[in-house]
């Protein structure tokens, strides 16, 4: 947020509230945390580099290993999904300012939206957000109370039993341990010290993504498999038997 003391347009000044917030943010875009994998995600890149082939699989498996080339972080940097799983991201998202057209501002506000790695400090990141707009003039708080958590740790007999499954009914089919940049409920169980993973066995057309529109949906043979899939894991993780 920036605010000034304002007046009339017809009298501007260089010390424009929009201008100070804007050369704020331009600072900002111009910005990447550094890159810090988590055990997940580390596992996740040395499991796709396999399924790639030339500079990406060389890339992939690069960025796992300790101070990776700057070089290798710039290439995979051109994949939003592969940049986003590498780091915090803190992106701009709204944009408030000025009560009148023919008023100078007298307030300007921007809305920057994080996503944390887990076991980040969120105080940090403010900090270091405060330090990249590089202006004492724009005050960097907190919207709301972040709450943070710790990583669930990759279970290697939980992804066994997701790989056996996953080969019966979808042969040839690739299961990774993914990060997702999104949040759930789940933030809840690990603060209480209870490992929290998500498990999605429901297919959709990489093409013609919906998530959250108003059109949002899945396929009904998709829809039926994936029913079958958690029926036929929640039976292996229970150590039940299939009635016939």
């Amino acid at each position: 947020v920036v605010t000034d003391s304002g007046g009339h347009s017809s009298e501007p000044v260089p010390d424009n509230a929009i201008y100070r917030l804007a050369g704020g943010l331009v600072r900002l875009s111009r910005f990447d945390f550094p890159v810090k994998l988590t055990e997940t995600t580390r596992a996740f890149f040395r499991s796709v580099s396999k399924q790639e082939k030339g500079q990406l699989a060389a890339d992939l498996l690069a960025i796992t290993r300790p101070n990776p080339d700057a070089r290798v972080v710039a290439r995979l940097n051109t994949s939003p999904f592969y940049h986003a799983m590498m780091r915090n991201t803190c992106v701009a998202t709204m944009l408030q300012a000025g009560h009148a057209e023919n008023a100078l501002p007298q307030r300007a506000q921007a809305t920057i939206q994080c996503r944390l790695l887990p076991g980040e400090d969120p105080e940090g990141v403010r900090r270091t957000l405060e330090r990249v707009v590089a202006d004492p003039g724009i005050a960097v708080t907190m919207a709301n109370e972040p709450r943070p958590s710790p990583a669930s740790p990759v279970r290697p007999d939980l992804m066994a039993t997701i790989e056996r499954i996953t080969s019966e009914m979808w042969p040839g089919t690739l299961t990774l341990p993914v990060m997702d940049p999104w949040s759930s409920d789940g933030i809840f169980f690990r603060r209480a010290g209870i490992p929290v993973y998500g498990l999605s066995a429901v297919f959709g057309d990489m093409d013609d993504i919906r998530s959250h529109g108003r059109d949002e949906r899945v396929g009904v043979k998709e829809f039926y498999e994936g029913v079958e899939f958690m029926y036929r894991f929640i039976q292996a993780v229970g150590g039940a038997r299939r009635q016939t």
